[in-house]
């Protein structure tokens, strides 16, 4: 690489080679020429990107870069580049990996993959719940990366990423990387810069925020869990779903994507189906294990017969937990709702007390003491009495995983339970921590909300219990049967991962729902068929784009002018796709009030055609009183 200052021992060269790679950094107005040579290191160390300046130069011109600072003025400590002790190693020379063999459904299914990427780039893996997917992915990644082609590995969570580091290291050695933002700044910048000049084949293991790493050679992007929502990112900026992502980057480099799930996505089901993408299917799982038994306790029954009046646990999965712990088995229960109580209402005249920034009830947190919104974090002392009418007759309603995990102390006394959710693991350690405990049978019961279902693949649990599945079915939410049933399915893998049979309790009021019955037969198959249909006549997602246009305003009024003559530009360029302004679930978030406008474009359609219609209706809108009080976001296919 050319030396930017050439063999010039001075700070004014090192400081212009600076600013010509960094324009924007804080020292680039001065007059570099009338720089003292002291101050002209002090500003270069308060660049935002110091540690990389440094670690580049010391690299590439350590002599030049040391010889121009005084003695003294700085200390310079030589370091390991890498904490990955990597030997580069040309593809021509690729190490054969050692790995187990595969069973014969999974040797089966490994054969047409590598076929169907032989006419497809995408292909679909719908494998089943420990079905041994994982042993089928490492398999691909041992062929390509032998071809000498980079592997990226894609999935959900950072917490999932650093098990299955763990997994892969010992057959991977230092070929591998991980990339998510839980690292250093230091740490990505040198994941990017090897991963740029690297001539050696390597696996990057990440989640969706890898899809931009400067790959030069990639062959293999594994997508594992694909259906998982983790994967799009609506807030902050950008806005984009990993999966799509993977699969164009993958185009542009004519690499091979695959997406893998027990639980597919309906759009990639639809695609795989209709031959889009290719579809291999391992329906056997690992050793023939059984599938869990799946128990359904009608909750509305019991409540009419007053069998669960005080209790938040059905009569079944109470016996349930008492036949495990006999056993010594885990236990696993999940509520999609942390916090003590959903509500907190005035028994006289029935207000609910809300959050003073967004359209919500305040959820009540007993641990912390303290009524707390959800949306924006903003947390109020509980009232003594009613903000409306005066009266102190206060009480609390719904319930969350505090309230669960009381209950289960008052009915277990004498067996430890933790709870996973946002309050109790709001960091990696303490996270893994309690996934650690529960792994290592310190604790018995593990109560959580959905970070149980991508936290581990527990190997004692023999009973899950599902609390409250109607709140996962009732989200006002196109989407919200599939995702209930994904989760579900997810929960319900938990039990008897170890050869012996598990045990699921659903409690719902809706016993005899067809999402219900899909998930009692395990029948992934009928629940999408019976979704498809739905959407095919509601002209939802995979037969019609989804474009939601989100608009934010302080002021109701201007907000409700400027979104109906938005939908009116937008109505006379393209017709009935457009669906009149509307009001979310939850109409106003941290002061702010939030309208939609929803456009039903048909696949048909050409999509820049779309895009300038949006961007031409857009600059229209510029000339509107309050447009600039309006914040305007797109949602695609979401």
């Amino acid at each position: 690489m050319t030396v930017p200052f050439g063999n010039k021992r001075s700070y004014s060269a090192i400081v212009k080679a600076i600013h010509d790679h960094l324009p924007d950094a804080s020292f680039a107005c001065k007059d570099i020429t009338n720089v003292p040579d002291e101050q002209a290191v002090i500003d270069i160390l308060q660049l935002r990107f110091w540690e990389w300046i440094a670690s580049y130069y010391l690299c590439h011109t350590g002599e030049v870069f040391k010889a121009a600072v005084p003695p003294g003025l700085l200390k310079i400590k030589k370091r390991n580049k890498s904490n990955n002790k990597f030997s580069p190693v040309q593809p021509s020379d690729c190490t054969v990996f050692t790995l187990n063999g595969l069973t014969e459904p999974q040797q089966t299914a490994f054969g047409a993959i590598q076929t169907a990427f032989g006419t497809k780039a995408v292909c679909l893996l719908h494998g089943v719940a420990s079905c041994g997917k994982t042993e089928i992915y490492m398999h691909l990644i041992q062929d390509t990366l032998q071809k000498g082609f980079h592997v990226l590995y894609l999935l959900p969570e950072i917490a999932v990423t650093e098990k299955m580091t763990a997994r892969m290291r010992h057959i991977f050695g230092d070929r591998l990387l991980v990339y998510h933002s839980g690292l250093s700044d230091n740490k990505r910048v040198e994941i990017w810069n090897r991963l740029l000049h690297a001539k050696e084949a390597m696996l990057v293991i990440g989640v969706r925020s890898s899809v931009f790493l400067p790959f030069v050679n990639l062959g293999l992007l594994i997508v594992d869990d694909e259906h998982d929502a983790s994967y799009r990112q609506n807030d902050p900026a950008p806005r984009f779903h990993a999966r799509n992502a993977a699969i164009m980057l993958a185009h542009f480099h004519g690499a091979r994507t695959l997406l893998g799930s027990a639980t597919p996505s309906l759009e990639t089901y639809y695609h795989a189906k209709s031959g889009k993408y290719g579809l291999v299917e391992l329906k056997v799982r690992y050793e023939n294990t059984p599938d869990p038994l799946v128990l359904i306790a009608d909750v509305k029954d019991l409540k009419r017969r007053k069998i669960m009046k005080q209790s938040l646990f059905s009569p079944i999965l109470r016996e349930k937990m008492e036949e495990a712990l006999e056993r010594d088995k885990q236990i696993v229960v999940f509520q999609n709702r942390r916090g003590f109580a959903v509500v907190t209402e005035c028994k006289l005249c029935g207000e609910v007390v809300r959050c003073h920034h967004c359209d919500v009830s305040l959820t009540y947190h007993k641990q912390a003491n303290r009524l707390i919104c959800h949306y924006c974090g903003n947390s109020v002392a509980i009232p003594s009495s009613c903000p409306s009418c005066g009266s102190q007759d206060m009480k609390t309603a719904g319930f969350g995983t505090e309230k669960i995990e009381e209950e289960i102390t008052m009915l277990f006394p004498d067996v430890k339970a933790d709870r996973l959710d946002f309050d109790t693991a709001r960091t990696r350690n303490a996270s893994q921590r309690i996934i650690s405990c529960f792994e290592e049978g310190k604790s018995q019961i593990l109560i959580g909300t959905q970070m149980l279902a991508k936290s581990a693949d527990f190997k004692n649990v023999g009973v899950v219990g599902i609390i409250n599945a109607d709140s996962l079915m009732n989200i006002p939410d196109f989407r919200s049967h599939e995702r209930a049933f994904q989760m579900m399915m997810q929960l319900s893998a938990l039990a008897g991962r170890n050869c012996n049979r598990g045990t699921v309790v659903v409690q719902t009021s809706q016993h005899s729902h067809p999402l219900i019955r899909a998930l009692q037969a395990f029948d992934y198959e009928r629940m999408a068929d019976e979704q498809l249909a739905e959407r095919r006549l509601f002209r939802y997602p995979p037969y019609n784009r989804l474009i939601v246009l989100v608009f934010r305003c302080s002021s109701e009024q201007v907000l409700e002018l400027f979104t109906a003559r938005y939908a009116e530009l937008l109505f006379e360029e393209l017709g009935d796709s457009v669906v009149p302004p509307f009001s979310p679930p939850v109409t106003r978030t941290q002061t702010l009030i939030v309208r939609h406008i929803m456009l039903k474009i048909e696949t048909s359609r050409s999509v820049s055609h779309v895009r300038s219609v949006l961007e031409k209706v857009n600059r229209q809108m510029q000339s509107f009183a309050g447009f600039s009080r309006v914040v305007l976001h797109y949602e695609v296919d979401n």
